[in-house]
């Protein structure tokens, strides 16, 4: 299974960059981030031209999350199904082929001590419970990929910068620890284990261009899935700035929106 999560950051305005990374790439799973559009105004019809179902929670303006998927999607839950009230739109769940897969936008956070940031602290809380209160992660087959907002050290080209921000200090790592104790690991680091590998750029300060990324998109997977997997990769080419990169990629850039300021990020599953 070649599952990829990325943050289009707009799908609205991404479309044509959607399509043609589906008609590229060909996954078996997409999970998407930051759609910032409702289910009705969603793609749907030309993604399914492609081969896909599409599993969509969207909101307007803001977040919203899907999953594409080559198989029919099965076991589809919307939100953290709690009683907190929440009108964010930050969590689908399809299970594909015997593997539970989770689409996560994980709040920013905006700035410590705000509201904001209590708020993502108290999701990730919230999005952990969930996870116990539904699955065995010791027998169930379960995939969290999305938009994380958070970094470890050596994820961070430029940790003096980032180090102490919403994205990088102790306690949203303790946060992420807490799923990895309930029984998830990293999918993507064991094939990079000394980091370097980003998967956002900041468009100010031409963060790309200098290569001063951070790696906050991740796919975690339960104990059964551990194993099985043959391959990660961070799929650089399409975070190209418009009018950046070799000829032949100039050319497929083409009049097409600039790119998202996330790259698409690929694990590869032997099931």
């Amino acid at each position: 299974m070649k599952l990829v999560t990325w943050n289009i950051n707009s799908v609205k305005a991404r479309e044509e960059r959607l399509l043609d990374w589906l008609d590229a790439h060909d996954p078996d799973v997409l999970c998407l981030q930051e759609l910032k559009v409702v289910d009705e105004a969603f793609p749907r019809e030309a993604c399914e031209e492609r081969g896909y179902h599409c599993t969509v929670f969207g909101q307007k303006t803001y977040n919203g999350v899907a999953i594409l998927s080559k198989a029919e999607p099965s076991d589809v839950h919307r939100g953290l199904e709690d009683d907190v009230e929440d009108d964010q739109s930050r969590l689908v769940s399809a299970e594909v082929e015997g593997v539970h897969v989770l689409s996560a936008y994980f709040p920013n956070g905006g700035r410590l001590g705000s509201d904001k940031y209590a708020y993502k602290l108290a999701w990730m809380e919230r999005l952990r419970e969930y996870l116990a209160r539904r699955f065995d992660p010791a027998k169930d087959r379960v995939v969290l990929a999305g938009d994380y907002n958070v970094a470890y050290p050596k994820d961070v080209a430029e940790p003096e910068e980032y180090e102490g921000t919403v994205l990088c200090n102790d306690e949203v790592r303790a946060a992420i620890a807490a799923f990895r104790e309930w029984g998830m690991s990293d999918l993507f680091e064991p094939f990079h284990p000394k980091g370097g590998v980003y998967s956002w750029w900041d468009y100010r300060a031409r963060g790309f261009e200098r290569n001063a990324g951070l790696r906050i998109d991740h796919v975690y997977g339960t104990t059964p899935l551990a194993g099985r997997v043959i391959g990660a990769a961070v799929d650089r080419a399409e975070r190209v700035p418009n009018g950046m990169g070799t000829a032949e990629e100039k050319k497929k850039q083409g009049k097409k929106v600039g790119p998202s300021d996330h790259a698409p990020v690929l694990v590869e599953l032997d099931l």
